[in-house]
């Protein structure tokens, strides 16, 4: 499976901003996916994933401010950020697995997309 993301861009503190992650190849519904980030200087990290059932996942830090979803016709995974802080400044990235592992290890996603920047003014 291909993934491609978009909609990265510099926005302010407080600012709301949506990316999209669109999967071609395969059979979407097979796929776990997830955005990951991975901020200057720091480790990819988990961000939110929804599973092919649909069960969602977030990390502690953006709970509440952001909100994944995901549309099996369109093969696409949305990742939409409120409240937004200069600490989300990141490269996102989308993810997919169709294994049955653990939804916030990056280690369990074999499937890659190129990476959107987000950046936070404050």
């Amino acid at each position: 499976v291909q993934l491609q993301a978009s909609g990265g861009g510099l926005v302010q503190a407080g600012d709301s901003l949506r990316i999209s992650c669109a999967a071609s190849g395969g059979t979407f519904t097979n796929f776990d996916m997830a955005w990951f980030r991975r901020a200057p200087g720091k480790e990819r990290e988990f961000v939110a994933g929804v599973m092919r059932y649909l069960r969602k996942l977030y990390a502690e830090d953006v709970k509440g401010r952001f909100t994944i979803s995901r549309d099996n016709d369109k093969k696409t995974v949305d990742l939409q950020m409120n409240s937004l802080k200069p600490e989300d400044t990141a490269v996102y990235f989308c993810a997919a697995s169709s294994l049955v592992l653990g939804l916030r290890t990056s280690d369990n996603y074999p499937y890659w997309g190129q990476g959107t920047q987000v950046t936070v003014s404050s």
